[in-house]
């Protein structure tokens, strides 16, 4: 009997873990909704990339005002409901952006995408907390980190089979609609296994500590702001190369669109593939900063490389690719190093700020790039990415250094 009951546990876990990864891989898979096919809309709309730069800058501003509000709503009734609200708001994007006959339907698309993007990180942690076994609250992240990067791949793989298959652009945004109605219909039928219901109201604290000095009281410490800065320096190395890596390479390196277009899938790819690798570098790490440190370094010396336009082509893009992999060993630490900066009973509120700075990151990344890449310097994308992880380097070892003091000098109160 006890068997047969551990073994319906791990099955309701494996299911919720199996659905919240696929919720959260169309996630991402809808930020990619417009960025792979701007060649398209630059030849249809004849717009320049620092415009379609905007689109992004669109999504994630959008994205990261609703990330910061979405957490009270789900408090109030529940991830459920909001999870299909999400579904809803993307299949809309969809079909709007097949049917844009310019830049205002394109912005439209990218602003509904972006409502539904952004309760998904309270939503997936609130019901996998809560339906997840704390045996297998590790397995459900790692699943969970894993499915964004293989949404970020699987967008451009999905839109250009539809394209090859019926000669239209427009086609692949009705195939995106058509997924996210797809997999709402497979959350409904399974909506018991995605139900975490409203948040119980909290007792009040009765220690000291951060989180008893107020609500905000993290707002003032500096590791906060340092990991804020971390997450936005690195995600603006991202937003280049998944919104302008293909065609830069395209330029540098004389290659059809066609081709170069795979770079974002094979960069996605190899990430997911660094964070299995990272979550053991992570396990094992008495330096988190310093992990973080040589993985993107080992990263931005690639992204340079590949910049400075010195590559054969079909190598360029392999090495691109094995920059997503560095990006992606720095993953686990990264989240390790975030949890260590938290201070008790904010871990929460923390990870939602430092999270809001991957939306600024991209926000404010993907015009400037744009507009680098339309003055003729396609190696410049490459570079700046390179420059990006970097500063993010650098905001990592501060980060590090700070927990390391407050550590000792804990250590010399006790």
């Amino acid at each position: 009997m006890h068997v047969t009951a551990d073994a319906g546990a791990r099955r309701d876990d494996f299911r919720t873990i199996g659905l919240v990864g696929v919720a959260h891989g169309t996630s991402h898979f809808f930020h990619m909704l417009l960025p792979p096919l701007f060649p398209f809309f630059k030849e249809s709309f004849d717009v320049g990339y620092a415009e379609l730069g905007l689109l992004v800058t669109l999504f994630f501003v959008i994205s990261g005002i609703g990330q910061a509000l979405s957490g009270f709503l789900v408090d109030r009734v529940g991830a459920r409901p909001v999870l299909l609200a999400s579904f809803g708001c993307f299949a809309a994007a969809g079909f709007v952006a097949a049917a844009a006959t310019g830049m205002q339907g394109l912005m439209w698309a990218a602003a509904l995408a972006a409502v539904g993007n952004s309760p998904f990180h309270p939503v997936d942690f609130t019901i996998l907390n809560r339906r997840v076994s704390q045996s297998r609250l590790g397995h459900a992240f790692s699943v969970h980190g894993i499915s964004g990067n293989l949404g970020w791949a699987a967008a451009p793989l999905f839109q250009l089979a539809i394209i090859h298959a019926t000669g239209s652009w427009r086609w692949a945004m009705v195939g995106c609609a058509l997924w996210a109605l797809a997999v709402l219909a497979v959350l409904v039928w399974q909506r018991a296994a995605v139900d975490a219901g409203p948040v119980l109201a909290q007792p009040p604290r009765q220690s000291g500590g951060a989180a008893a000095a107020g609500t905000f009281a993290f707002l003032r410490l500096p590791s906060v702001w340092l990991c804020f800065s971390f997450f936005a320096f690195s995600t603006a190395a991202l937003a280049a190369i998944q919104s302008f890596a293909a065609p830069a390479l395209s330029r540098m390196y004389d290659m059809p669109a066609q081709t170069t277009v795979y770079v974002v899938t094979a960069y996605m790819v190899a990430g997911a593939l660094g964070i299995l690798a990272g979550g053991f570098l992570a396990a094992r790490s008495q330096r988190l900063e310093l992990t973080i440190g040589v993985c993107l370094a080992a990263a931005a010396l690639l992204l340079a490389l590949v910049g400075s336009g010195v590559l054969p082509g079909p190598l360029a893009l392999a090495v691109t690719a094995l920059a997503g992999f560095g990006s992606g060993l720095a993953g686990p630490s990264r989240d390790m190093l975030i949890r260590s900066a938290s201070p008790p009973g904010a871990t929460g509120r923390v990870y939602g700020t430092v999270y809001s700075g991957l939306d600024i990151g991209f926000a404010l990344a993907a015009p400037i790039f744009g507009a680098i890449l339309d003055g003729g310097r396609a190696g410049g994308v490459f570079v700046g990415a390179a420059v990006a992880l970097a500063l993010g380097v650098a905001s990592a070892s501060l980060v590090g250094l700070r927990v390391a003091w407050t550590d000792r000098r804990r250590a010399r109160a006790a």
